[in-house]
This record gives C-alpha cells, structure tokens and sequence, in this order.
C-alpha cells in the first residue's frame, strides 16, 4: 500500500466541523505537546541558568543528585520527547488517514507527561522514574495501533523507535538510582541519537518536498546511495560514541557521517535556500548535522571537547528542527498561511543564534565559556517563549477553517 507523504496543506480525516468556541487543545496530538514542550524548554533553561548562578533550589531527587543529568534529562526526556510525540501523533495521522489519540486519551497522555515533569523535578525517586518512563512506551502503542489498522508498513519502524527512546529513558533513571551518573549520562547521549536520526529520516522525506512546494522549479537531487546510508551511518557514530568504544573508530565513523550528511545537504542545494523563511529554517536545521558530526570527530581526535559536539546535535539539530517544525506544523494544522510572522522570526533567530552561542562561541573564545552559556540559554528560554505566547491561543482554539483537528 503506497502512503502518500505529508503535505504542506494538510487534508483533515472525515469530520464534524467544530464550532468557534470549542476548546481545541486535545483535538490533536501537535497541541499539548508543542505548547507544553515549548514551555518546558523555556522554564528548564531558565532553572538551569539559576542553578548554574548558584539559587538554592528545592528540587527532588534527581537535581539533588546530578544537576547536570536533571539538565540533560529535561531537554531530552522532557522537551524532546514532548515534540516527537506530538509530531508522530499528528503526521501519523496525516499519513493514515486515522484518527490517533484524541480528547480524553490524548489528555491522559499529556498528564502522564506533566506529571512526569513535577515528580522528576519533586520526587520522590522510584514513582518519579516509573511515571516518566512510561510516556514514550503508552505513545508508542497509541501510534502502533493506528499503523496497523491503516497497514502503514512503512511507519512500523517509528513504533520501536519510541520503545528503545523509553528504555533509554528508564536505562537512565536505574543508572542514577543506582549512583551510577556516568552510564545514566550515556543513556542520553544515546536518546539524543535517535531524536537526531529522526530528523535525519523524517527531514529527508520532507524538506525536498517542502522546497519543491515552496520555490516553483527549485530542483533537489537525491542519490540513492548516500539515502540507504543516511540512517546507518548515523546509528552507528551516535552510538558508538554513547558507548564509550575505541575513539579511533568513533573518529571514523563521524567523518563518514559528516560527508553523508553533507552531500545530502549538496544534493538539496541548501545553500540556495534564503527564503521563505519557514523554509530556510529546516534547512539550516538540518546543517547542524554534519557540523556535529565534524566536531564530534574533532572530539574523538582530542581537539575539541565532546560537550560542543554534543551541544551541537541537542540545541543545533534538535533545537533547530523542534522550532522549524512546531511553528510550521501549528501554522499548517490550525489552518493558518504557511508565513512566518515576526514572532516566529523572533523564535529562530533567538533559538538558531543561541545554539551557535553555546557551540561555537566556547570553540573560538573558551575564556568567556561562562558568559557564552547564560547568554545561549537566555536566547533559547526567550525563543521557546515567544512560541508559547505566539501560539498557545491558536493551539487552544479549533482550525481557523473550521475543519476537524
């Protein structure tokens, strides 16, 4: 069965049309979960930079014993996975043709997320890691269902996907508990690999089209080669660098990940992509990719420290692709014009400078690393909160068309 790709002008499943006043925010999984992983982003980043200036904080267990995994578990487990799973509860939608969860099931898993966020944040320890590693497992299935009752052959690979994200996310929380900061650290780097592959993955099957749609007689190329090597090279770098192996091997394989991504990047003529802007994000989303790729080989050889090239799949590829698409999705799916207004210029200017703040400003200058990091994480707490106040009114009230969704 051939499953037609997203379109930028999406076509809602059969419907009633919903009345002005109706309360949409659980119409559709893109609404809770971009505006509540924005929100998250925002709030994190803030708490992170008062943490780092020293405001005692009353945090639970996991801020108690390891700032710095507390950190990195939000803007992974928290904001991360807020965003994936309200994209592939949407785009599956789009996809099948289905419905995927919606009013009280879609609420109920939207609190099983914020709940996670309060107990990671107030413990206690063990009802903390069994709520929040129990989200990407429940999405998971909610999508699986949907997948094969539409026989959608080509997506069942996102259903695994999830489930290893969640085992990480529960490999993370034992590695802690048990006083093990150090294996609970390389859960992330590892969960950070496979929101980095997703993009790699869905971007490829997008942003072409995206720019086909966007700039009449743009033309992209795609050699096959360098698709069915997408995907493998960039497991294989990821993960061999989360697990710790020989870095020579870590050395070599990022440099073929960097010059697959790269030719890809060639082959989508990126560096002739201006405008629109909603567009030119993606693109420069995507960039960060064999960036990261460059650095963590630097990594791997000793010249540069792994946190830039780490930094550089999480706030560049992560961060970048997360605000590229949540404004672009909330426009599309609320039946609004694919342009981006001021405000959203806003949120890429502060989330895509912030990134090149806080990875590239400690590689040319490291004796102002400290003034690099606040003012990285100012940027991107302000970006993700324009978002929030741009679009929650938008994500709460139904489609502007009146459709369904």
């Amino acid at each position: 069965m051939k499953i037609q790709e997203p379109s930028t002008t999406y076509v809602a499943p059969p419907g009633k049309r919903q009345p002005p006043g109706h309360f949409a925010l659980f119409d559709l999984g893109f609404r809770p979960f971009y505006l509540g992983g924005a929100a998250c982003a925002s709030v994190a980043l803030i708490v992170w930079l008062m943490v780092l200036g020293g405001v005692p904080l009353a945090g639970g267990y996991l801020m108690r014993a390891n700032p710095i995994g507390w950190h990195a578990h939000e803007m992974v487990f928290g904001f991360a996975a807020a965003i994936v799973g309200g994209f592939l509860l949407t785009a599956v939608r789009a996809w099948t043709g289905r419905d995927t969860a919606h009013g009280a099931a879609l609420a109920g898993l939207a609190a099983l997320w914020l709940a996670a966020r309060v107990l990671v944040w107030s413990g206690p320890a063990v009802p903390a890691a069994i709520v929040d590693s129990a989200f990407l497992p429940v999405a998971a299935l909610l999508l699986l269902r949907v997948l094969l009752a539409a026989g959608n052959k080509r997506n069942y690979f996102l259903v695994p996907v999830l489930l290893a994200f969640g085992a990480l996310d529960a490999a993370f929380h034992f590695f802690t508990l048990d006083g093990r900061p150090d294996l609970a650290i390389r859960c992330i780097y590892a969960a950070a690999g496979i929101v980095v592959l997703l993009v790699s993955v869905i971007g490829g099957r997008v942003i072409p089209m995206f720019t086909a749609n966007a700039i009449p007689g743009f033309v992209t190329r795609k050699w096959r080669p360098v698709e069915l090597a997408v995907a493998p090279v960039t497991v294989l770098a990821l993960f061999a660098d989360a697990a710790a192996i020989d870095s020579r091997i870590v050395l070599v394989l990022a440099v073929i990940a960097c010059a697959t991504h790269a030719t890809r990047l060639i082959g989508w003529r990126s560096y002739r992509v201006r405008r629109p802007a909603i567009l030119a994000v993606l693109h420069l989303a995507y960039a960060w990719i064999p960036l990261g790729f460059a650095l963590l080989a630097l990594s791997a050889a000793g010249t540069a420290p792994h946190t830039l090239a780490m930094h550089a799949f999480t706030a560049g590829v992560i961060g970048g692709a997360i605000i590229a698409m949540i404004t672009r999705t909330a426009r599309g799916h609320t039946g609004r014009p694919l342009i981006a207004d001021t405000r959203d210029l806003w949120s890429y200017a502060l989330v895509m400078g912030g990134s090149a703040l806080r990875v590239l400003g400690p590689l040319v200058a490291p004796q102002f690393y400290n003034a690099w990091i606040w003012s990285a994480g100012l940027c991107w707490a302000l970006g993700f909160a324009i978002y929030v106040a741009a679009y929650a009114r938008p994500l709460c009230r139904p489609r502007a068309d009146g459709k369904p969704g």
